[in-house]
């Protein structure tokens, strides 16, 4: 099967292309498009259905997963992102980025410990693009962390991080890891906000090709459930680092997705592709799952951007929505065994 996968990538790398340019032009890894196009059409803003379960949970831990739930939807999503805070004399603040995009988001796993959420993309012409996947654990005793260029490590977690708190793993459109993040959800007023510790996260993909002077940020994130949908703040640092040791620090950057949730779009593609994909991807969730259980460290052998894991992946998931191939899961390993380097120390 892996020789046969390797043969039609050839064949498919027009497609394979064609997601990579969606891809690039992304914010946090999404195919986005100017946000005026984005909000042309009939797509009607309605309520957020699970909202009222928040309200009605009687305990905290049913609050807090009810929040957490709340994020599933159809959604119309507006990327912005802007620095604020000079920190170093001679630089020069970058263009602000606004960016749109239709998103759906899907419950995967829904246990009391741990809610995995799945978010596709539909792109107009009704081409469908994988996203990024968040985890969200119960008092979780440890996570990844991004420690530098392309490594991630084990980590425990504080004891006086544990009790009542969720911890938030994000990971990228091949599911590789990106960030993981700690923190409380506060509930008071009728009001659903989970704030994170501090954490490392590697250059987000709208910066791969047009950054080169810092390599790492160092983030605060907020997410609130709101009546209308939910929105995730980011309070970024760029900053250079070598290894663990900050070089320097350039400017502070505010980033503000607003989820909307909308009726009269088309998100049917974006449950076709996962009722046909969705095996394969719970596959290479397990993959990268035995890799962080088993090693202290896992290190990406690609570019910054894992163009590599990212092709080899969306190939796999295209043969299968074509019903030529499936890959098995020592196909998944082989392609994880060439690009990803688990260390034990």
């Amino acid at each position: 099967m892996t020789r046969k996968v390797t043969r039609r990538s050839m064949f498919l790398s027009g497609a394979v292309l064609m997601y990579m340019a969606l891809l690039s032009a992304c914010a946090q890894n999404s195919y986005v498009s100017d946000a005026s196009a984005v909000r042309k059409g009939d797509h009607q803003p309605t309520s957020n259905a699970y909202f009222h379960h928040i309200i009605t949970a009687e305990t905290q831990p049913e609050k807090d997963r009810a929040a957490i739930l709340a994020m599933q939807g159809e959604y119309q999503v507006d990327f912005n992102f802007e620095e604020t805070v000079i920190l170093q004399a001679d630089y020069e603040r970058y263009p602000a980025k606004h960016s749109g995009a239709f998103e759906t988001v899907l419950v995967v796993e829904d246990t009391p410990n741990r809610i995995v959420l799945q978010h596709i993309l539909v792109v107009g012409d009704g081409h469908v693009v994988k996203h990024w996947r968040q985890d969200w654990f119960y008092e979780a005793h440890q996570r990844f962390e991004f420690v530098a260029d392309q490594t991630w490590a084990m980590r425990p977690i504080a004891d006086n991080k544990r009790q009542r708190f969720w911890t938030q793993c994000v990971y990228e459109v091949s599911d590789a890891p990106r960030y993981c993040g700690t923190g409380r959800w506060n509930h008071r007023y009728d009001v659903s906000t989970w704030t994170s510790d501090r954490t490392w996260r590697p250059l987000p993909r709208r910066e791969y090709t047009v950054r080169s002077d810092y390599n790492a940020l160092n983030v605060e994130n907020r997410h609130t459930v709101t009546p209308l949908g939910w929105t995730h703040e980011q309070d970024n640092t760029k900053t250079l680092r070598k290894g663990e040791k900050t070089q320097s620090t350039l400017v502070r950057e505010f980033g503000f997705n607003n989820y909307r949730r909308i009726d009269g779009y088309d998100f049917s593609p974006a449950y076709d592709y996962w009722q046909k994909t969705s095996g394969y991807w719970r596959d290479v969730r397990h993959a990268w799952s035995e890799r962080f259980s088993k090693n202290k460290q896992v290190i990406l052998n690609t570019e910054v951007d894992g163009m590599p894991i990212i092709e080899a992946t969306f190939s796999h998931a295209e043969s299968i929505e074509a019903g030529t191939d499936y890959p098995t899961q020592n196909d998944i390993n082989a392609v994880l065994d060439q690009w990803v380097t688990a260390n034990l120390n």
